[in-house]
């Protein structure tokens, strides 16, 4: 299955703080998208909406 990769609304007008995201119904990929070649993290949709929460209550 081909990806479709969408950089993140958090990355700036700067291009930094870039990353991607590509979604399908079971999952959400997430990689740096200046080192693409390094793979990507792998979440299912619940644990991306909890790491999503979290980020925003500044848990990291």
């Amino acid at each position: 299955m081909e990806l479709d990769w969408h950089t993140s609304s958090y990355t700036n007008q700067q291009g930094g703080t870039c990353v991607e995201v590509a979604e399908t119904p079971q999952e959400v990929l997430v990689r740096d998208t200046e080192n693409r070649a390094l793979g990507h993290l792998w979440f299912d949709h619940g644990g991306w909406t909890t790491f999503l929460a979290d980020l925003k209550k500044g848990t990291f």
